[in-house]
């Protein structure tokens, strides 16, 4: 029999580490002196000690490792396929998340953009020719309103854009849709966060699928915010690849 301090330095884990496997049913000792509190392990706490380290490192969190330390091995199998299959999503995401920050890192973008999926709209607009995108400002009625544009980059010559109204407009059903979405204060330009967003989209192996959708909002206290959402699909050569 050893004492805990005896394990701990066989195994290589903490007295602490073994208190707590007892604490949580997941370890207890063979025996515990009644006088001194003495923790004694014999063999087969050595053994079991082990198998939890070793499903530790097969990426088994405790929970998981109390529920499989004495189930048949074709569980252990099913539970380290989900594990695997886990840890590939999280690596995943981890590796998107990296590649965001060092994209956002490498450029000037004035904008921090999110990719969301929204839903079905339905607005009343005004359809209007624009030479220059300064000119969409003077389009713009009071906030809040909506402003619709049609375009995937700056414009070389006019383009279409349309204008939220009353009953009066010609009805536009935008569908469900996914997009790629900024939220622009006032003391960053619209225009500029545009040209940002699109710039954006190729470095993510995205395409502008629809028209871009301004809301230009107001709170109670006045202060004033417009919201940028790009419709986006996935580019071409992107769909067309197989899956993995």
């Amino acid at each position: 029999m050893w004492r805990i301090g005896e394990v701990a330095r066989m195994v290589g884990v903490s007295e602490r580490t073994l208190r707590h496997y007892d604490k949580i049913g997941l370890l207890p000792p063979a025996s515990t002196d009644q006088l001194t509190g003495y923790r004694w392990y014999g063999v087969a706490e050595l053994s079991r000690l082990e198998r939890i380290r070793g499903l530790q490192r097969l990426g088994l969190s405790l929970r998981h490792i109390a529920e499989l330390l004495d189930a048949p091995d074709a569980q252990l199998r099913q539970a380290l396929v989900e594990t695997v299959a886990a840890l590939r999503d999280d690596i995943a995401a981890r590796t998107a998340t990296v590649a965001a920050a060092e994209d956002h890192l490498a450029g000037t973008a004035s904008v921090l953009p999110q990719v969301a999926r929204v839903g079905t709209r339905r607005l009343r607009m005004r359809h209007v020719r624009v030479a220059d995108p300064a000119e969409l400002a003077v389009l713009c009625p009071r906030p809040p309103t909506v402003l619709l544009t049609w375009l995937r980059g700056w414009p070389e010559r006019g383009f279409r854009a349309a204008v939220a109204t009353d009953r009066s407009g010609e009805r536009l059903d935008l569908p469900a849709r996914t997009v790629v979405r900024a939220v622009v204060p006032p003391t960053s330009g619209v225009v500029r966060a545009g040209l940002d967003l699109f710039a954006w989209l190729p470095r993510q192996h995205l395409t502008v699928a629809g028209p871009t959708t301004e809301d230009h909002l107001v709170d109670g206290d006045g202060a004033a915010v417009t919201v940028l959402e790009i419709p986006v699909a996935a580019c071409p050569d992107r769909q067309a690849r197989p899956a993995r």
